[in-house]
């Protein structure tokens, strides 16, 4: 998933308004802003392979240190506790460490079964949402617009600068989303890995929305 991870945060606002949708984007997209860079220390690795599933030609080989259950439990707890050190109250530190291992139980959905529940010699699951296209684009699509709804439903722009914040980031990732089942397949893991790294913006792009972002008055 992507935008449906980006969904999850988004409908964390409503549990924890004081928290700052950075940390809640950073948390729902940990796994993933973690991965090109294990991908680079040759850590993980992915194999590029056309027709593996209709919806991504990528098939992840070994992901253990970003995508495990185990793992993603460790990272919630580091980041909750960097959270809280920087002010996030309890609640939104333990949403934190849940929307982290969140990553998990929706990439369980889409993915093959290739989703491992500890490093080593783990077992691998997951059901395959992605081998239908259709599919995938009609449950993640609602997703992300049910959970997009909810949150401009509680907030709304301070000013025409809140509404580029929010609305170019919905258009960008949305756009990134659909396009790439039919996007050129990556020439090799190394170009993943670097063309992965652009993940790190949606954090400070979701920091700009949140402080051009107020509740809506009752």
């Amino acid at each position: 998933m992507f935008v449906g991870h980006l969904a999850v945060a988004f409908a964390g606002k409503r549990v924890s308004p004081t928290t700052s949708l950075g940390w809640l984007v950073g948390a729902v997209t940990a796994a993933d802003l973690l991965w090109p860079l294990f991908l680079l220390a040759g850590i993980e690795h992915v194999r590029i392979a056309p027709g593996a599933t209709a919806f991504t030609p990528l098939v992840f080989e070994s992901y253990p240190w970003s995508h495990s259950v185990l793992t993603l439990i460790a990272w919630g707890l580091l980041l909750g506790a960097i959270a809280r050190w920087r002010g996030v109250d309890s609640r939104g530190t333990w949403l934190i460490v849940g929307l982290v291992v969140s990553h998990w139980l929706l990439d369980y959905v889409t993915h093959a079964p290739d989703m491992p529940f500890w490093p080593g010699a783990s077992p691998h699951v997951g059901l395959g949402l992605w081998n239908s296209m259709a599919g995938t684009f009609v449950i993640e699509g609602a997703l992300w617009i049910t959970c997009l709804t909810l949150y401009l439903r509680d907030y709304r722009a301070r000013s025409w600068v809140g509404r580029v914040a929010f609305w170019s980031f919905v258009l960008v990732t949305t756009v990134m989303w659909a396009s790439s089942p039919y996007a050129t397949p990556p020439s090799s893991e190394r170009a993943i890995a670097y063309f992965s790294l652009v993940g790190w913006i949606v954090v400070p792009w979701a920091i700009w929305i949140d402080r051009q972002h107020v509740a809506r008055t009752t």
